[in-house]
């Protein structure tokens, strides 16, 4: 990298304003020719915002863009790509049913264009994955791909299209540690090459190893820039939400009791393969992962709403009833993966989601004659947004109106703050929590999984189903993998490092020996 050559992509004063809300503010940016520039940034701090404006999917208000020295027209997405700027989103845009020679032309030329055309295409796809190390096997259908070679087939998209400058949004999120490590191989490739790289990502360990400056946003403004050299972890995550935040340490649980919920042999229609678990008090099973394995079938089963085809399913004893209702009255409490579209209902007020999930479990002050009692609901969510420090503009505004970290307090509240028809205190025996922090800025993240270690020393058994492998092994007593609908043995956290959790995601078996305890984790 030649810091002191022109820029090949400057931002000045970049401002955006929608209504009251000042998503970008006065942002000036510059990025180098060989250069990594990570941006970081909470959830609502506007990386998205500045993102989509310089791909020309906003227009801003005040300032400019300028790519390889020219002005970039606003508002134009085909500008900035002739223009050699591409993005890889965390969610690919890929068609399964095609090859990845097909996605990679598709809308740079007819698919039924003449065979010389799709040899020239052909040799030309060959010669970019081998110029930066991205091998690919043109004719494959991209449903019989993995993970991690999708994802090689978004990057190829974009520079096969002549993209110099590469955004990459979250480009590790779905990728086992092994598949990750080989992206960062790919970048430094790239950068030696003179492509220069936007590196959006959450994972602070990472964004330390592959980027060379660092960006943080905070409140839509530009509060911190900065080498990456010789910066820490516990720096950007003060920078990003204005105060001093400190290191994750593992709180091993102090006391196991009994064994709330066994899974035996379970199989069922959405994909659980033979997956056999015991969930006990006082104890956090962390279920590690690439997403779409089976996860959520799991979590779909211990929610009441999908059944185990074969196999044995019981509840403290009793067998597992495919009834949300019935579950949420001996004691089941759900953390859903999709907080905005089954988590809360969006249209409602925060006051009738806070306790929702209680209407239908039986009898309790809530309710009386088959009627709402109205105030009882209001002072009970009153109650539950203020311990749990639901903000957003009170009781009446619409749901969807809170942020992620505020909608997900509410969730956390009803299910771990709820009272019984007595008045008093209803700890949940079982918490199913899917993807509990995923979106979530630093501040709501720690929040949530003190939550969770709160209710696992009160005695709850909690089960965890998470991506982040620094949060699994930060909150899990025992670790367990998922991969193609089967489930590893839980073991002791111990017995597992980093690697052989990667293994185990790929498909590898668990470890058979333990390995050397990790007791601090993002420090």
């Amino acid at each position: 990298m030649n810091s002191t050559a022109a820029p090949v992509l400057r931002l000045t004063g970049i401002s955006k304003r929608f209504g009251s809300v000042q998503a970008n503010q006065d942002i000036s940016l510059q990025l180098h020719a060989g250069e990594v520039l990570a941006l970081l940034g909470e959830n609502g701090a506007g990386k998205s915002t500045l993102m989509s404006i310089l791909f020309g999917h906003y227009v801003a208000d005040t300032g400019t863009i300028e790519a390889f020295g020219q002005p970039l027209p606003p508002g134009n997405p085909r500008a900035a790509l002739a223009a050699g700027i591409g993005m890889v989103h965390q969610h690919f845009a890929l068609a399964d049913n095609l090859s990845v020679l097909d996605n990679v032309v598709l809308g740079t030329e007819p698919l039924l264009a003449p065979q010389s055309k799709r040899r020239a295409a052909r040799d030309k796809l060959l010669a970019v994955a081998a110029q930066f190390g991205l091998p690919v096997a043109p004719e494959a259908r991209v449903a019989d791909l993995g993970v991690g070679e999708r994802q090689r087939v978004e990057i190829l998209k974009a520079l096969y299209r002549g993209a110099r400058i590469l955004i990459l949004d979250e480009p590790t999120a779905v990728l086992t540690p092994q598949e990750s490590e080989a992206l960062f191989d790919t970048l430094q490739q790239m950068v030696a090459q003179g492509l220069a790289i936007v590196f959006i990502s959450h994972k602070l360990a990472e964004v330390l190893r592959v980027s060379h400056r660092i960006a943080v946003l905070r409140g839509g403004k530009l509060v911190a820039e900065m080498p990456a050299a010789g910066a820490t972890q516990m720096q950007l995550a003060s920078a990003m939400v204005g105060h001093p935040v400190t290191a994750g340490v593992r709180q091993p649980t102090r006391q196991v009791g009994e064994t709330v919920c066994t899974l035996a042999g379970v199989h069922t229609a959405d994909g659980l393969q033979g997956v056999g678990l015991a969930l006990r008090a006082g104890e956090i099973v962390a279920v590690a992962g690439v997403s779409g394995n089976g996860q959520g079938a799991l979590a779909a089963l211990l929610c009441g709403t999908t059944a185990a085809s074969r196999g044995e399913a019981q509840l403290l004893g009793q067998p597992l009833r495919t009834h949300p209702a019935w579950l949420v009255r001996h004691g089941v409490a759900r953390i859903p993966e999709d907080r905005h579209g089954t988590g809360v209902v969006g249209d409602l007020p925060v006051w009738e989601n806070a306790i929702a999930e209680r209407l239908h479990a039986g009898p309790g002050p809530l309710k009386r004659w088959g009627f709402v009692r109205r105030g009882a609901a209001r002072s009970e969510a009153a109650r539950i947004a203020k311990a749990f420090d639901v903000r957003g503009g009170g009781l009446d505004v619409p749901a969807r109106s809170l942020s992620g970290g505020n909608m997900q307090k509410l969730i956390l509240g009803r299910v771990l703050a709820a009272t019984g028809a007595d008045g008093q205190p209803q700890r949940p025996r079982l918490i199913v929590a899917h993807q509990p922090t995923w979106g979530l800025d630093i501040g709501a993240v720690t929040y949530v999984q003190q939550q969770l270690l709160a209710a696992r020393d009160a005695g709850a058994a909690v089960l965890l189903i998470s991506d982040d492998l620094d949060e699994v092994m930060l909150l899990g007593d025992r670790i367990a993998v998922m991969h193609a609908g089967h489930l590893t043995e839980a073991l002791p956290a111990g017995a597992w490092t980093r690697d052989t959790i990667g293994l185990a995601m790929a498909g590898s078996h668990a470890p058979a020996t333990a390995a050397p305890s990790v007791e601090r984790v993002g420090a």
